[in-house]
Parts: C-alpha cells; structure tokens; sequence
C-alpha cells in the first residue's frame, strides 16, 4: 500500500508557482496580506505583471536613458545598498561625487582657477536641482532688499511657457510668481526681447532652457545676456540667468562647442542637467553647478556631525542612493570627450534619417530644429479627418511609445507628435518607425473621421444632427483643430480617471 501526502495551505515549499495555489488569488492592492507567499511566487507573480509596461527601449516619449553597459549594471548594482548622504562612512563615493561636479563645471566653462573647486551638488533630477537654484537666487534676492530696506514679498521669475512643470512647481512651493512669454505659431521658445521687457525690480532671475521639452530647440541665452546687460546698466538692477540645461548640457559641448550659453556669459550664475538624459545615466541624477561661491548663500547650507564628522548638506531629501553617482563617473571616465562626441553625433544623424523619412510620406510639418535636442517634432499638415493623437495611439499597437500634445499658450491650438532620440535608437530603428507610421497612416485614410463620429453622436437642442451643425457653422480650419483636441483631452482625461494611479 502505497501512502501519499498531500501539501496543506500553509506550506511554502513551490517548485512550481504556476501550479500553485498563488497564481489562483489576486495578490493585494491596498491591503496587506496576513500570510506570506515563497519568494519564488512573488518575484514570478509581479514579474508577469510588468511585462504589461510598456518596452523602455520602444518609450520615445522620454529623454531619460535606457540603457547602459552591463559593467556600469554591476557597479550600479555593487553600491545599491550605499546612502549617499553618508559622507563619512562613503568617503570614497563623496570624492567621486566632487569629480563629477568639477568635470561638468569645466565642461561649463565655469572660471575657475587651475586649484579651485567648482560649486555644484548631485540631485535626484533637474526638478530637485532647479529648486535649490531657485531657491539660491529667491535668498540672494531677499538678502539684497532687506540691505536697501525694500519689500521682499512679491519675487517672480521670467521664463517661457515651453518651461518644464518643475518650474511651475517651483513657484507654486516656494511662493515665486512664474511670469511667462507666451508662445506663438511657428516660435516655440521664449523671445529674449519679450522676456527682458517682462523683467521688473522684483525678478530674481530669467530662466532660459536648452533643449526645450515641446520640440528640442535651444533658447538664445547669448542675446539674453547681452540684452539683459544694457536692461541692468539702466535700472541698477543685477537680475541674473538661470540656463536650464537637464536635455541640452551634455548635447551643447560636443556637437556645438562654440556656441555661448553657459559660464562664458557673464549673467549665468547657475546651470542645471540631467545626467539621467543626455548624461547617459539611468533615471535618478541630476546636477547643479554655480558659477561661484557667492552665488550659493551661505545660510541654505547646512552642517551636520551625527553620521561621524561634520557634513555640508544643500538638497531638498536626505537619503538616496549612490548608483547613479556612481554610473555618472563611470560614464564621464570611460567615454572622455571623445565617446560623448560620437553618441551625440550618432544621435543626430538618426534623427536626420527619421526627419527625412517623415518629409518623404509629404504628410507632416516638421516643428523642431536641426540644431537642438536630437529629436524629431512633427505634425500632419491636414488633420481634419484625423488627428496626431490617433496617430500616437495606433502606433502602441507596434510597440512604439510616441507622445501627442498641444502646445502651450499662445500656440495652443498647435498638436505635435515627438520623438526623442536617445543613444540605444539606431538607423535600423529609425527606418522601422516610418515603416509603421505609414502604415497607421494608411489605415487612418480608410477609417471615417473621428470628428465626424464624435460629432454625430451628440444632437443639440435644436433637434438638428450636430453634424448638420457643424456643417451650417462652416467652422474655421482652427475651431476645427480646437474641436478636435477638445474631444481628445476628453477621452484621454476619461481614461485615465478609470485606472488607479497614485501620485
């Protein structure tokens, strides 16, 4: 007679998870369970779970790195366990982190002396980077009024409305009105001249970006400066630049090296960038460079000896990781001048093959610039049938993750597809994606207007079809374009509000 046990509930010997009894439950959302589950059950159960994300590879909505050596994995991957903050304890990850910040304020052009040390901080990102600038140039500002005995209580900046939502963050956290040049049709980026006239006695620096988020261009900071130099010899005011660099700072010094816009303009006090874009690092680390010691104000640093010696601290978190400081040093040694050269320059003539692979279907406008940001903005030049976000959305049934937006005020009735090129999209790739876009294309021209389907689907009270409508209205080709969006933002606000997201 043969005896034969048979496992209980409770038994977390799994050889194999999918004949468990943990593949037959829904694992939990809000609340912790009362029981745990094999480590083998639950790095399978997420596992599976994450391959419904989207390929990082294939995500050209993002300027932030996706790729790296698998020598930089193991090093990152080696100093997982170490907290950054821990000076004393780390002191060889706190020296590396020292390089970084001097070799990119070289490569700033900051003026420093052969034995000076550059003035500069590793972030989490350029949104924590911008803070602690902003919040440099908001106590430089306060200090100096308080000396002349005037109000500190209404400071703003002047800045483009192409800016990142790190900025209006910013103002809003830190109580700093955000005055912004509004765009327009066919100029993307702040004009310098509008944002000088913008400046008053309360503005505690114009903010210029190189590389803006909506389609890659790089502001003029040159005639900025020079602008704002004959403004301040006027009024006696000593109103400052802040270049937000996080897309262009690791672009600008390899493929257009005489081109001024950093430490060589004399009113740049402060420049931000993203090692976790161009910077060629994972997601995680930013840096901000000062152009001197001045311009940092003593009082925003803050010491501290309760981890075994006293330790300057200038972020807004404490802990984080030492992985990305890590791999930006690692990055710096091993490609030198030389290996950021190549990438940027592989990058731009990828980008080169994707704008004409575009141009040759005479479908699209081409919206962002040669020089700038490696990436391609482009828009339909009739899109009455269909639009740009369908477009976007058909494209994900490919794999490919290709953004759809409007443009801010006053070109907001401008809709843009992008893609950015990042160092792991090849020629072959490029060749791929206009392959597919010609398909969404010709699949579009055989669907019925999403305009007229939306517009059908809504009578008005007068009791005549809202097409019949739209029709008597004869809408201009812009009230169109708007209608569209409109509807647009709509199902896509709709369709967000149904998935669980935590901010």
């Amino acid at each position: 007679m043969v005896l034969s046990k048979t496992a209980s509930e409770s038994d977390v010997s799994v050889h194999s998870t999918f004949a468990s009894r943990y593949v037959r439950t829904s694992l939990p959302r809000f609340k912790m369970a009362e029981n745990s589950i094999p480590k083998e059950a639950a790095y399978q159960i997420i596992n599976d779970e994450l391959m419904l994300d989207g390929n990082p590879r294939l995500n050209l909505a993002s300027f932030v790195t996706t790729w790296m050596e698998p020598e930089c994995d193991k090093l990152m991957m080696a100093s997982i366990n170490k907290n950054y903050v821990d000076m004393d304890e780390y002191p060889v990850t706190t020296e590396l982190q020292n390089r970084c910040v001097n070799i990119i304020a070289h490569l700033f052009n900051a003026p420093l002396e052969d034995s000076e040390s550059a003035v500069g901080v590793g972030t989490v990102g350029s949104s924590e980077a911008i803070m602690l600038a902003g919040l440099a140039f908001k106590r430089k500002w306060q200090n100096k009024r308080r000396a002349e005995g005037k109000p500190i209580d209404n400071p703003n900046i002047v800045t483009g409305a192409n800016v990142q939502v790190c900025w209006e963050k910013f103002a809003r956290y830190f109580e700093v009105e955000l005055k912004e040049v509004k765009l327009r049709e066919g100029y993307y980026v702040m004009d310098p001249e509008k944002a000088v006239e913008m400046v008053d006695e309360n503005t505690i620096c114009v903010a210029a970006i190189l590389g803006s988020t909506l389609n890659g261009e790089f502001e003029d900071v040159k005639r900025l400066n020079d602008l704002l130099v004959e403004k301040n010899k006027e009024t006696g005011w000593d109103t400052p630049i802040h270049v937000d660099a996080a897309s262009g700072g690791f672009i600008a010094p390899f493929l257009y090296p005489e081109l001024e816009w950093d430490f060589r303009l004399p009113l740049v006090k402060s420049i931000n960038v993203s090692g976790h874009k161009y910077g060629l690092v994972y997601a995680g680390i930013g840096w901000v460079i000062w152009r001197n010691k001045e311009d940092l104000p003593e009082e925003l640093i803050f010491h501290i000896n309760y981890l075994g010696a006293d330790q300057p601290t200038f972020t807004l978190n404490f802990s984080k990781g030492s992985s990305q400081v890590i791999a930006q040093y690692y990055q710096l040694i091993r490609l030198g001048f030389e290996g950021y050269r190549n990438v940027m320059e592989n990058c731009r003539e990828n980008m080169i093959v994707l704008k004409e692979g575009l141009e040759k279907t005479e479908r699209f406008n081409i919206v962002s610039k040669d020089e700038g940001v490696p990436l391609v903005a482009f828009s339909l030049r009739d899109n009455h049938r269909h639009d740009e976000f369908e477009i976007s959305d058909l494209l994900r049934r490919f794999g490919w993750i290709v953004p759809a937006y409007t443009m801010p005020p006053d070109a907001q009735h401008v809709t843009v597809l992008r893609v950015v090129i990042r160092e792991d999209f090849s020629h072959t790739l490029a060749e791929r994606l206009v392959n597919d876009i010609q398909k969404v294309l010709h699949e579009l021209d055989t669907l019925p207007s999403k305009l007229s389907s939306n517009v059908k689907a809504a009578d008005g009270e007068d009791g005549k079809p809202a097409e019949t409508r739209a029709l008597e209205s004869k809408k201009s080709d812009l009230e169109k374009t708007r209608e569209i969006t409109t509807i647009w933002r709509k199902f896509v606000t709709a369709r967000k509000q149904k998935m669980n997201v935590v901010c």
